[in-house]
């Protein structure tokens, strides 16, 4: 078994008002060395496949159909034998 770990990461110059006003929140708890915050969602999926190579491909597509906007979003997939 394989668990494939999908992090949908927004791409560079897309607006990210949720990281942007926890930033905001930040800076008036006093965590005023914060730079910048972004947001990103984060998938822990279990797969019953043979191989890590069938896991990512398995991945990459449900990244593709599903779990990210190719036009906003940069799937990040990490994928470990348990």
């Amino acid at each position: 078994m394989y668990v494939a770990e999908v992090r949908v990461e927004l791409k560079k110059g897309v607006a990210d008002p949720e990281g942007k006003n926890t930033k905001k929140a930040l800076d008036l708890l006093g965590f005023d060395k914060v730079v910048d915050v972004r947001t990103s969602t984060f998938f822990i999926i279990e797969l019953d496949v043979n191989s890590a190579e069938e896991a990512r491909a398995m991945a990459e597509e449900m990244s593709v159909k599903l779990l990210s906007n190719p036009v906003i979003h940069i799937p990040v997939i990490n994928i470990r034998e348990v």
